[in-house]
């Protein structure tokens, strides 16, 4: 298909690239693979290195380390089992996840572990898809002792030293108490991470096996999984994160020896997919199509208008745009698209380029991916280099600003 039935302007495309190339050039970007796709045309630029001294060019099949954008993809495992009435909305986790029964509410979010209430009601399935359990990441708690538990016992990635086993991990997790009623205000990251080990139990299968069977293998996502094999580990390039002093770049996490050079003792469904552009456009491709991929269904229509429309309450909303709202300097700027539905951010505001329903998420690693299914559109930007800065953050949004010049029809 060329441009002019694609419905983006040969203009707009050149200036998309003209933007892209600019951050590389400007030496704080070493590489980027970009993929816009609409319908069964798609457009690829892949520019700049794989490291930042330079070396190998970048190319369509690099494969990233897709960070948080892994969310809206591991979800996909948990619908399947809501299509198949395995799991029901309403049913209390504990049946499967025994270390999260008769929990504990701390009186006050900032106060001591040991000062807490009963739980007003059991934490549901509908509470984990939601990130509304009463646990996660919080950056307007940072200091407190619950967030200092919650590095201390390991529960999150990025932390010097890698996540447990899984059932190391909820043994971890249940010995501390939650930090709101279940279901009442909506926290980042340990419910993703959660449902990896509540589909892993269900189904008596590792969380992997479990997502490559229903999603990654008839989607046709041959690149995608918890860690790179030694035969594609060329292919992956090392994560960078800028000193924020000085911009030198430092190496956070190498490619042949590093974290995703073999297989993790946590499949982190809130961060730990690495993947390539064209996996993840098949992925949200399968989202836009209702459910289906050449024909197959994957998940049925209304797993995806669940997953992909906003399921939070006004309440619960306050508490997701505190946290993008009230520290822009966290993500810089990441999170303000107004409502959440299971693992992806969904747009419910007008706050920039992008229309209403607009879903997906982004990275700290520096990766973005969304879908719009007003303009049938799909964008996915990948680079390795961390949030430490803004500048990923600013390369993605110019991303965004200019695509949506490009739509010409």
């Amino acid at each position: 298909m060329n441009h002019r039935t694609s419905g983006l302007s040969e203009a707009g495309l050149r200036r998309l690239r003209g933007v892209l190339t600019r951050h590389v050039e400007s030496g704080k970007i070493p590489g980027l693979v970009a993929l816009v796709g609409r319908g069964d045309w798609t457009h690829v630029e892949a520019l700049g290195t794989m490291a930042p001294e330079g070396g190998a060019p970048m190319r369509r099949d690099t494969v990233f380390r897709m960070a948080s954008t892994s969310k809206p993809v591991t979800m996909a495992a948990a619908m399947v089992l809501l299509d198949e009435c395995r799991l029901r909305f309403d049913d209390l986790v504990e049946q499967w996840l025994p270390e999260l029964a008769d929990r504990q509410v701390l009186q006050r979010v900032d106060g001591p572990l040991d000062e807490t209430v009963p739980a007003k009601r059991p934490i549901t399935v509908r509470d984990v898809l939601t990130s509304t359990f009463g646990l996660g990441m919080d950056m307007t708690s940072l200091g407190t002792p619950i967030m200092d538990a919650v590095f201390e016992q390991g529960l999150t990635p990025n932390l010097p030293e890698p996540m447990p086993e899984p059932d190391e991990w909820m043994r971890r997790l249940g010995t501390l108490p939650l930090m709101h009623q279940p279901g009442e205000r909506w926290q980042y990251q340990i419910s993703s991470d959660l449902l990896g080990v509540l589909v892993a139990r269900v189904t008596g299968r590792p969380f992997e096996d479990f997502l490559r069977e229903r999603v990654f293998e008839p989607l046709g996502m041959r690149d995608t999984g918890f860690h790179v094999p030694g035969e594609k580990m060329d292919r992956l390039p090392p994560l960078v994160v800028p000193d924020p002093s000085t911009g030198e770049f430092l190496v956070w996490d190498a490619a042949e020896g590093g974290r995703h050079s073999k297989p993790p003792a946590f499949q982190g469904g809130g961060g730990g997919l690495v993947s390539t552009v064209d996996d993840f456009h098949a992925y949200f491709r399968m989202l836009l199509n209702g459910g289906t991929h050449g024909g197959e269904r994957i998940l049925s229509r209304s797993a995806v208008e669940l997953m992909t429309t906003n399921r939070l309450t006004p309440e619960q909303q306050a508490a997701r745009e505190a946290m993008a709202r009230e520290n822009v300097h966290v993500g810089f700027g990441q999170g303000q698209q107004g409502g959440w539905g299971f693992g992806m951010a969904v747009r419910t505001y007008r706050g920039d380029y992008a229309p209403l329903g607009q879903f997906g998420w982004d990275g700290g690693s520096g990766t973005s991916t969304y879908a719009d299914p007003q303009n049938d559109l799909i964008g996915i930007l990948l680079t390795q280099v961390g949030m430490s800065t803004p500048d990923s953050a600013q390369l993605i949004h110019d991303f965004w600003t200019t695509l949506y010049q490009s739509i010409d029809d």
